[in-house]
């Protein structure tokens, strides 16, 4: 029996006209791995984004799931139905969550540096003042000596509340400045 050539060739595949089988499985991996940081938004970020309703509960399912398999096999699945949706805006959710994480840790390491500086020397108080005109130098003075009287103290007896008020009084005057 000889063989019959097809009816229906195959088209010829043209560079650059579709994405190869590696590039696909690239790109599914990519979309998995953007759900679980999705996944791993708060309900408010997820509330104020616009994803279809399919969607959203397997995100609330995944972050139910307390098994090692159950969860893997639900991220695939939600990898699957990001194929369908935009994921600008999810990148964008993602990126401004962790963003808005690193500055208020940022904040606080600048927090912590002033009000250890403070407490080390006049000279930081100047340099705080001069940084900072608006600032009312009388009540921060009063919480520099207070801090600075607890820290005198004897481990046992110390008290961290003036330290605390200290941070809480500069904090307000760091978080306006970028």
């Amino acid at each position: 029996m000889s063989r019959r050539p097809p009816t229906d060739p195959l088209p010829t595949a043209v560079p650059g006209d579709g994405a190869s089988k590696t590039q696909a499985k690239r790109q599914s991996h990519a979309l998995q791995a953007l759900g679980e940081q999705v996944a791993g938004l708060s309900d408010a970020r997820l509330a104020a984004l616009e994803l279809p309703e399919v969607l959203r509960d397997a995100i609330h399912q995944a972050q139910r799931t307390r098994s090692h398999e159950g969860r893997r096999r639900q991220m695939q699945y939600i990898g699957k139905l990001m194929r369908g949706v935009d994921d600008a805006p999810l990148r964008e959710a993602v990126a401004a969550a962790q963003l808005g994480s690193a500055r208020d840790t940022l904040l606080l390491h600048r927090t912590e540096h002033w009000r250890d500086a403070l407490l080390a020397d006049d000279e930081a108080m100047t340099r705080w003042l001069h940084e900072h005109p608006d600032c009312d130098a009388q009540p921060l003075r009063s919480l520099v000596r207070a801090a600075r009287r607890d820290a005198a103290l004897p481990p046992e007896r110390r008290n961290p509340r003036s330290a605390r008020e200290l941070f809480q009084f500069i904090r307000p005057f760091l978080e306006s400045v970028p």
